[in-house]
């Protein structure tokens, strides 16, 4: 049996050599964020998420915590806290699964076939069960407002501003000059390994 440290590694690692964009926070393998596009052929599609990630010390024996950075029209995401319904990683969380089945089937799955029954946001629930034609329109507003290139730069933007007005300073990354680093709290970490030049550019 491998030691909890091994394992956060070596799936760690599994991401980071993946196709999704990874950003570590400080170089800790315990927290990093995590780039998500949204399914296609759902309502979710051409979004892009900033998912935040921490292992807790006893991983894979404990699940880890799974956030929504920047905001999602869904019945089973918290509106506001970003945090997730899902049972596979609350409830009947198994040492057998890893990062990649996060980010490559739950999170998917999790959009793709919501849950409306038992949500976390009631607006977005009910509103699936009495209209899903508007349920789809206001998942879509969502994506535009705030899962878009656009967004994601503004977002940054704006917590930095606001950072830098409390006179906290902005880290800056020694291999990406164009990083927008705000760990205050963290919601912003360096987005600008979110996307190529054509999706998340964060140059001017």
């Amino acid at each position: 049996m491998s030691s909890p440290r091994r394992r956060i590694e070596t799936d760690v690692m599994k991401l980071l050599m993946s196709d999704y964009d990874v950003k570590l926070v400080n170089d800790n393998m315990q927290e990093f964020y995590v780039r998500f596009h949204g399914p296609e052929g759902t309502p979710f599609a051409n979004g892009v998420w900033k998912i935040h990630v921490e292992l807790p010390e006893q991983y894979p024996y404990k699940s880890p915590s799974i956030g929504f950075v920047n905001k999602i029209f869904h019945p089973n995401i918290d509106e506001l806290s970003g945090s997730v319904c899902l049972d596979v990683i609350n409830q009947t969380w198994s040492p057998m699964f890893d990062m990649l089945n996060i980010f490559e089937t739950f999170l998917p799955q999790l959009l793709r076939y919501p849950n409306p029954t038992d949500p976390l946001n009631g607006e977005a629930a009910a509103l699936m069960m009495r209209d899903s034609a508007g349920y789809e329109t206001k998942v879509k507003d969502y994506v535009q407002r705030y899962a878009t290139k656009k967004a994601l730069n503004a977002l940054a933007a704006a917590k930095c501003g606001k950072d830098s007005k409390k006179g906290l300073s902005m880290e800056s990354d020694e291999d990406d000059d164009d990083a927008i680093s705000c760990d205050d709290d963290g919601d912003i970490s360096s987005l600008s390994s979110y996307g190529s030049e054509d999706e998340l550019d964060m140059s001017e």
